[in-house]
């Protein structure tokens, strides 16, 4: 849950004259970082801090409400610096990884912080903060979720940037009310030694998703790997393109390839890919002959498989619906 702030800490941020221990996740290689904040306003935080620290930023609120938090940037050099903070929209890398947006319209635009004004305080995008050698800043923000935000999960960061480089917080922010796990799974391909696919979250969470591969030649089961986790966190209504290693797929066969992708709250959905592999340099050396009947099995093999696709369809008939736009 947000951290519930005072009215002094909502218009304003806290700095401490000691850095005692560590930041629990920091962000950055060297220097400064930036981290949920743990420790109480007025101390420099303790190894108890450290190590309870939060690993990102969740809130939840319904439309219409203006939530809480604070984030603390830490620079243990022996110079000052000064940080610019800002809201950004996450995404997905096309290869499945963590990103944030250049221009924020969803939770990004909802981040604000406190800035003096003619001697007032109001709300803005971003602000810059000094912190003095050996200090930490604790700087509030909130996420103002407006009326008419849909349900779902609407992930994002705090990034900041000084010194010549950027890191981010995450902010999970979840809008109450009815959400949906749906996924697919498109553009199976199959070639030597790699099955490439493309996952696409047509819900409203967040999914992590599990690939269970099955492969079939014509003599039988070629692979057969069980559900495992994916190292991706897909984000709703985006895009992306992974492979699955093959390195040992067969010189001469006619292969069928099944995915079946499953993730929480029952998303679940099969795509299938075909290949046939076949030593072209052997065929032509043989002569015609070979080529024959290498033709004919491959006749034999489609045959088949049609077969078994029209029962499959008979069994389980599927409308494929397009529930949410997809990000490319």
């Amino acid at each position: 849950m947000p951290y519930a702030l005072s009215a002094a800490r909502t218009l304003g941020l806290t700095l401490v004259l000691s850095l005692s221990a560590p930041a629990p996740t920091a962000l950055a290689d060297d220097g400064w970082s930036v981290v949920p904040s743990t420790g109480t306003a007025g101390t420099a935080g303790t190894a108890a801090d450290a190590a309870g620290g939060r690993p990102y930023v969740y809130a939840e609120g319904a439309p219409g409400t203006v939530l809480q938090d604070t984030v603390s940037v830490r620079n243990p050099g022996a110079r000052p610096l000064t940080v610019l903070l800002r809201g950004a929209d996450a995404d997905n890398t096309s290869a499945g990884g963590f990103t944030v947006r250049k221009k924020a319209t969803d939770t990004g635009a909802w981040v604000g912080f406190a800035r003096t004004t003619d001697g007032r305080r109001v709300a803005v995008r971003e602000v810059s903060v000094r912190l003095p050698a050996h200090t930490r800043a604790e700087v509030p923000f909130t996420l103002s979720v407006p009326a008419g935000a849909a349900p779902g999960d609407h992930p994002g960061a705090i990034v900041v940037s000084g010194g010549g480089r950027s890191a981010a917080v995450r902010v999970q922010l979840r809008v109450s009310g009815p959400t949906l796990s749906a996924l697919t799974v498109e553009h199976v391909a199959v070639r030597a030694g790699r099955i490439s696919y493309e996952l696409v979250n047509r819900g409203t969470t967040v999914l992590t998703p599990s690939l269970a591969v099955h492969a079939d030649g014509v003599f039988g089961t070629l692979l057969d790997r069980a559900p495992r986790t994916l190292p991706v966190e897909l984000l709703p209504g985006r895009r992306v393109r992974l492979g699955e290693p093959w390195p040992d797929t067969p010189a001469l066969d006619a292969v069928d390839v099944r995915l079946t992708v499953t993730a929480a709250g029952g998303a679940r959905d099969t795509a299938t890919g075909s290949a046939r592999f076949v030593p072209w340099g052997a065929v032509a050396g043989a002569g015609g002959g070979l080529a024959a009947v290498l033709g004919a099995w491959l006749a034999v093999r489609r045959h088949r498989r049609r077969g078994r696709d029209d029962e499959a369809r008979e069994e389980q008939p599927r409308t494929d619906v397009e529930l949410t736009g997809a990000v490319s």
